[in-house]
């Protein structure tokens, strides 16, 4: 039984420092125990070690696949201070370990390798080193674990001292614990490849970002991959656009009760709306009067309104919709350029009709409506991991009952409600800093990721402004060549409206290309004239507004309602001013940052 001596057992890959480890331990009178190359590096340097056989009994076996895994180590590891432990020890003749040194050979050095076979990365499945650490680590109470080569230094000082503290036994084992968890995950990851590449748990997709970032892959850590790809194949910005856009849509339907649309580029929203019906100048405003049966589908008019806030900025989007797609809805999308959809169902019809797009390359993802992610969410960027409580605030119009001014204001009219509530929401899945205005249960000015809220403010209402002029009779009225693409219509109609019209050279004459009668600019008079009418609109901030400034550019383009947070040391101005303009203004207490 114990002598009163100190036991370690050392079985490390990275070897660094494990001489002078050695000697530092012999010093003090440390039991070795060593495996294998260990063993042999220690005693060829002319250091006293012993086999783990020493206490073990049995040789290693089955080609080194079992050297370690006994009850005279483990026991002697997981051994704690009570009687009940010493007595188990003494009945079976088994000393307790004190300290053990594992570090494993770095499994994605192996994956690495060029035509790495499975039963070759099988074969560096380390089991015996990964319990040795995990058993240290879980008994850290009483048993130093070092799994870094760094630490060694410090720990041979401490010793020297008498002791190893508490304090270091604990960072030893979370870095023990990490170093178990890094090397897991590569093999799951490399595992999760060779075998859930139908897409249930593992889904490769083109590239990153850019095209030279590979390779790139989008995979769950527990359950399967909640969507299932039906045409093409997605990118990593394919989905990010997607799965921001999808709960968009699924808590507008929740929050108002009709089928919901989103027009999504790079991870913010050009466009949102609910189905509200549309008007004859609306239809032809969003390029869709010619789409049959589109009154009969709440839907397909939800992704007109979506895809007509901003066509310019629509171009070549990622599509979120609420509900399976009907054959409406799949029209406007083969008309238009488009880089994918994502719903929670089609109708066969409407699935043809978007398996033609791109050549059969259109993606196409259907979503499992009731899927919920978990209520944490990490992130790494440049190799550091954050993690938060996932933004699960809900929106609804209930939101919006706090008025700060008109202090004898009413209660707000369902439409206010309704458009603070497409507004909001939208919000939430745009990058920040961001402004929102609405109307008619559509997004008509979106300002997103800018450094100063006045240009969110200024750049959705510029945005507002120019979806408004697009409602212009001149506009409206504007004599095309037969055959000119719905995309140069939108371009030149956002030439006119926002004041860029080319004044020569060759732009000048790509413009006047696609009319049999070219427009004239509008003068500053008639913008003003018609912006006047713009009235209703309901502007919503993600965060608080801290000058009055942004009142003053919201009344420009017709707010009639404002919905911010609260808590800037401005609030009293800014509520006064709103009030002067004849803006109710509303306390939305949830701010709702997007990164």
């Amino acid at each position: 039984m114990s002598t009163g001596r100190k036991t370690a057992i050392i079985s490390v890959y990275d070897k660094t420092g494990l001489l002078d480890l050695a000697k530092g331990l012999i010093k003090h009178n440390v039991r070795l125990l060593a495996s294998g190359g260990t063993a042999k590096m220690i005693r060829e340097s002319g250091f006293e070690v012993e086999d783990i056989s020493a206490i073990t009994h049995a040789p290693e076996m089955l080609a080194g696949r079992v050297k370690t895994l006994h009850p005279a180590v483990h026991a002697g590891i997981l051994a704690r201070n009570l009687a009940s432990d010493e007595k188990d020890l003494a009945e079976q003749n088994i000393n307790k370990v004190d300290y053990i040194i594992c570090n494993l050979y770095p499994f994605k050095d192996t994956v690495a390798k060029v035509n790495v076979t499975i039963p070759e990365a099988v074969e560096e499945i380390d089991i015996g080193g990964v319990t040795l650490i995990r058993a240290a680590a879980k008994n850290h109470v009483r048993v130093t674990i070092l799994s870094d080569p760094a630490d060694y230094p410090e720990f041979l000082q401490e010793l020297e001292k008498g002791e190893v503290s508490e304090r270091s036994r604990k960072m030893y084992a979370l870095k023990a614990f990490e170093h178990t968890a890094d090397y897991d995950a590569s093999i799951s990851d490399f595992f999760r490849k060779q075998y859930a590449g139908d897409g249930v748990q593992h889904l490769a997709l083109r590239y990153g970002a850019n095209p030279h970032q590979k390779p790139a892959a989008a995979y769950t850590k527990m359950g399967n991959v909640p969507f299932k790809v039906l045409c093409g194949s997605p990118g990593y910005i394919n989905l990010l656009d997607a799965l921001n856009a999808w709960p968009l849509v699924k808590e507008l339907k929740a929050a108002l009760g009709h089928p919901a649309a989103a027009s999504f580029k790079h991870v913010s929203p050009a466009g949102a709306a609910i189905g509200v019906p549309l008007t004859a100048d609306e239809r032809k405003v969003y390029m869709v009067d010619d789409i049959e049966d589109l009154e009969k589908s709440p839907l397909a008019q939800a992704y007109a309104r979506a895809r007509g806030a901003d066509r310019m900025s629509s171009f070549g989007d990622m599509i979120a919709l609420s509900d399976v797609v009907d054959v409406p809805t799949a029209k406007i999308i083969s008309k238009e350029v488009s880089d994918g959809v994502i719903a929670p169902g089609y109708e066969d019809a409407a699935l043809e009709i978007l398996k033609k797009k791109k050549g059969g390359k259109y993606l196409v993802l259907q979503m499992d409506p009731e899927y919920e992610p978990s209520p944490q969410e990490s992130r790494t960027v440049y190799g550091i991991t954050m993690t938060q409580h996932r933004n699960d605030v809900q929106i609804s119009p209930k939101s919006f009952t706090s008025i700060i001014t008109p202090k004898e204001s009413g209660p707000l009219p369902e439409s206010a409600l309704r458009d603070l509530t497409v507004a909001t929401i939208a919000l939430k899945y745009t990058q920040s800093n961001s402004v929102c205005y609405a109307l008619n249960g559509q997004v008509i000015g979106l300002g997103a990721g800018q450094q100063s809220r006045i240009h969110c403010t200024r750049l959705a209402g510029d945005k507002a402004d120019n979806w408004w002029l697009r409602f212009n009779p001149r506009v409206l009225g504007l004599k095309w060549k037969k055959g000119t693409k719905r995309a140069d219509k939108s371009n030149a109609i956002d030439l006119l409206v926002s004041g860029q019209l080319p004044k020569a050279g060759p732009e000048r004459e790509g413009f006047e290309s696609f009319f049999d009668e070219v427009p004239a600019a509008f003068s500053e008079q008639e913008k003003e004239e018609w912006l006047s009418k713009l009235k209703e609109v309901a502007v919503s901030s993600d965060a608080f507004f801290p000058f009055t400034d942004n009142v003053y550019r919201s009344a420009r383009s017709g707010a009639k309602y404002i919905a911010a947070p609260t808590g800037s040391q401005n609030d009293s101005a800014v509520f006064e001013t709103a009030e002067k303009l004849g803006i109710t203004f509303v306390e939305q207490a949830i701010r709702l940052f997007h990164h």
